[in-house]
């Protein structure tokens, strides 16, 4: 099986200059865990996590405690907090490539990118174990 079959092809992105207050709608809109940053050419230039955006947030955020650094914060951009040392793969790759670097690389996504390092899919650990899950519940199934 190849990456191209189980990426996702409907990608939430960002911009290197978009602030951390975008970042959070974003997460929150979407109920998704990776967001892709785009540059200036909308090639892809790093990813930030929802637990990245966390480790910058203050827990008084949106509440009547907040205080002005809380506000000074959320104005930070993605280029000052994600993660710039990119793992990506190839749509041609096969789910066992994209297995091991996961497991060799410590991730949680993976950003599929074409010849011109643009961003044309993205596939998660979750992607990853709903395969196995359902080819497990299958062979249940066939054996029972």
């Amino acid at each position: 099986m190849k990456i191209e079959s189980l990426m996702s092809t409907k990608l939430v992105t960002l911009h290197l200059d978009d602030d951390l207050s975008k970042a959070k709608d974003v997460f929150n809109t979407h109920n998704i865990h990776h967001i892709l940053i785009l540059d200036d050419d909308n090639k892809l230039a790093g990813v930030i996590t929802d637990r990245d955006l966390f480790k910058h947030l203050s827990p008084t955020v949106g509440t009547s405690k907040e205080s002005p650094k809380d506000i000074s914060l959320m104005q930070r951009k993605m280029h000052q907090i994600m993660s710039r040392e990119l793992i990506s793969a190839k749509k041609e790759q096969s789910l066992n490539e994209a297995v091991l670097l996961f497991h060799d690389n410590h991730i949680s996504c993976l950003p599929v990118t074409n010849e011109q390092g643009k961003a044309i899919g993205i596939i998660t650990w979750r992607d990853i174990l709903k395969v196995i899950a359902l080819q497990y519940r299958k062979k249940i199934k066939q054996s029972g």
